[in-house]
């Protein structure tokens, strides 16, 4: 895992000036709106969207609307900027996780963006029996130095970074509940192979064309979101395309490791 790691480079320098995509993919929305309406309802499960690295629930508003309108429980993680994890942090998460657990008597999809998403595996990790399934957008968690986060920035948010390889290892191994990673190539930010699961019964890797800072809103994502949580519980299968579409209008699912 770590000869792995160490082979992932962040993203090419010009891939940052693509970022300034997510207005567009946040306006696309709005045309977008009557094939969204048509996406899968649910059954009404409990879902905890957790945002990104120097990101608030303001980043997720928009995913959350999106996934209520569609029937679901959908909850922001309601502790303020994400700075990283420290030890009050993640008894406050825990104690999120526990409190819609008992408050729905179901189990919970858990929605991480960027950093969000590393959260999620980890709490899946540890809690396998009050997690539904696990959907992580543009989340790198194999590597968490192949991303383009400038060094001032990765200063500050250093904390959130494992200290020891064991521990850093342990973020790419697979999770026991299913768990989908959705990532761009074209990611500005966090360098694409480090966003994508290992192989497994129970994981997935699906790409699509979206910015780093875009991916949580975009019409594509939402899409294949809904599809994901629409699954009864307990029947996980694997993300098929809609007969007839094409890239990029859809999702496009990917080999299982990072070497593609």
């Amino acid at each position: 895992m770590a000869s792995e790691s160490e082979s992932i480079r962040r993203p090419r320098r010009g891939l940052l000036l693509l970022e300034g995509r997510a207005f567009l993919e946040l306006a696309a929305l709005l045309p977008a709106y009557p094939v969204l309406r048509r996406a899968p309802r649910g059954d009404g499960h409990p879902v905890l969207v957790l945002p990104g690295f120097l990101a608030g629930d303001f980043s997720t508003r928009t995913l959350r609307a999106f996934l209520r309108d569609r029937g679901y429980g959908a909850h922001g993680w309601q502790l303020g900027r994400n700075l990283g994890p420290n030890p009050e942090l993640i008894g406050r998460l825990v104690e999120r996780v526990r409190g819609l657990r008992q408050r729905y008597d179901r189990k919970l999809t858990l929605i991480g963006w960027s950093l969000g998403g590393v959260y999620a595996r980890e709490l899946a990790r540890s809690f396998p029996s009050d997690v539904r399934q696990v959907i992580t957008l543009a989340s790198p968690f194999r590597d968490l130095s192949a991303t383009s986060v400038p060094p001032l920035l990765r200063r500050f948010g250093g904390r959130h970074r494992p200290e020891n390889d064991s521990r850093r290892a342990q973020l790419g191994e697979p999770i026991p509940v299913p768990a989908t990673a959705i990532y761009s190539k074209t990611d500005g930010i966090a360098a694409w192979q480090s966003c994508m699961e290992p192989p497994g019964p129970l994981s997935e890797n699906i790409e699509v064309e979206s910015s780093h800072l875009g991916i949580g809103h975009h019409p594509v994502v939402l899409l294949t979101i809904a599809d994901r949580l629409a699954q009864a519980e307990d029947a996980w299968q694997p993300f098929r395309p809609p007969a007839g579409w094409r890239w990029p209008l859809v999702p496009v699912p990917r080999p299982q490791h990072a070497g593609d």
